[in-house]
């Protein structure tokens, strides 16, 4: 296949970069670089801005409000968003839930839920994982039991990604328990302020209220809010974590990174020359930056078969693309040094934290808590122990 980008796609990626320049507001683009904590604010008010554009939902077909895009030119856009510093779009309503509804929900839920995600009316959050159910979701135990007009749910989820800020929850549940366990699975699309749903903050090692559990106490859904058949949930679950994992493989956020690394590494001193100078640390950042470009490579030559679905090379996307990640993440703190080891909790939250005696030290100080944070990554959306079985068996036969 052809790698190289064409004419046509290095004018739109200038196209990119002077909307970026012009669009995205500093303050955004220090804390990302930064490394410093987002909040509700901040997502809400990047995604309303690209949406005013008519780009917030590049994958989307035009006739939802998508951008009619290709696979490259998706690419192009999701790499410059990163190494400009943009927040993130977060990919539960988006990228996730609402390629479900397209592909499988009533022409009601189209209309009502597609134009709310593409503005960001709606803040959604993935009901998947549960305290026994994790990399083993098929064993999820929340019930929904058919009462006349409604469901009526009741169990808990866990590790729920920014659910305290939701306005919807995308949930599996089981419908049928008498079912082989991936057979009595159906799909329900939850109003988080329904009565019988309680939220409770996990605080994770870094101190941040990133995740939650989410109680369902006899949580009344409407069965219009059903997606596709009911016991059907599994099919639109496998393909809801092809389009998640695909995602997770973040080329163009590692890029960045390894920049920052560089920089870093270079005015940071050892025995008298710069870090990056050291043969055994170049040679660390040269084996992750060697496995950054074939990761990339990987990814190109994925979306170059736009016309097929997410399969189970996403499972590779997401291994490599996590694993590189992690150690971009670990050698920051290594070049760092001792100036990584305060937590100025305060400054992480963009606030004013803890004199520091230099612009160095204050870029420094978030690094522990990046570090600790980005842990998760080989866990979420899968955990790589499960995407290496998922890989041995649907690509390898084994």
């Amino acid at each position: 296949m052809d790698l190289n980008y064409s004419h046509a796609d290095d004018a739109f990626r200038q196209q990119v970069r002077e909307f970026l320049a012009a669009n995205l507001p500093p303050d955004l683009r220090r804390k990302v670089r930064g490394h410093l904590r987002l909040g509700k604010d901040d997502y809400v008010r990047w995604h309303r801005i690209v949406a005013a554009q008519g780009w917030a939902a590049p994958g989307w077909p035009v006739e939802y409000g998508g951008t009619g895009w290709n696979a490259v030119r998706r690419h192009i856009w999701d790499e410059e968003c990163a190494l400009a510093g943009t927040p993130p779009i977060l990919p539960f309503g988006v990228n996730m839930v609402a390629p479900v509804i397209m592909a499988f929900g009533s022409a009601a839920q189209k209309a009502r839920f597609l134009p709310r995600i593409l503005h960001c009316d709606d803040w959604w959050c993935q009901g998947y994982s549960e305290p026994g159910a994790g990399s083993d979701l098929a064993s999820l135990a929340t019930t929904a039991v058919r009462d006349g007009g409604h469901y009526v749910v009741n169990g808990q989820k866990t590790w729920t990604t920014l659910a305290q800020h939701a306005d919807m929850i995308f949930c599996l549940v089981r419908t049928d328990p008498a079912a082989r366990k991936q057979d009595g699975i159906s799909f329900l699309l939850i109003d988080m302020k329904s009565p019988g749903i309680t939220v409770r903050p996990i605080v994770m090692l870094d101190e941040e209220h990133e995740v939650n559990e989410v109680f369902f106490d006899n949580v009344r859904v409407p069965v219009e809010n059903l997606v596709g058949k009911e016991n059907q949930g599994w099919t639109y679950a496998k393909f809801l974590l092809g389009h998640e994992r695909t995602g997770i493989a973040a080329v163009g956020r590692s890029k960045r990174e390894l920049r920052f690394l560089k920089a870093l590494a270079l005015r940071q001193q050892q025995g008298g020359r710069p870090l990056l100078e050291d043969p055994v640390f170049a040679a660390k950042v040269a084996q992750v930056e060697i496995e950054l470009m074939a990761l990339e490579v990987t990814v190109l030559r994925t979306i170059a078969q736009e016309d097929r679905a997410p399969g189970p090379q996403a499972s590779l996307l997401k291994i490599k693309g996590t694993e590189v990640q992690q150690a971009l993440a670990e050698m920051m703190v290594e070049a760092a040094g001792p100036a990584a080891l305060p937590f100025d909790a305060a400054l992480v939250e963009g606030r004013q934290g803890i004199a520091h005696d230099s612009a160095d030290e204050m870029q420094a100080a978030p690094l522990a808590a990046y570090y600790f944070n980005y842990r998760k990554t080989s866990i979420y959306g899968g955990s790589n122990e499960i995407q290496k079985n998922i890989i041995a068996r649907m690509i390898l036969g084994l």
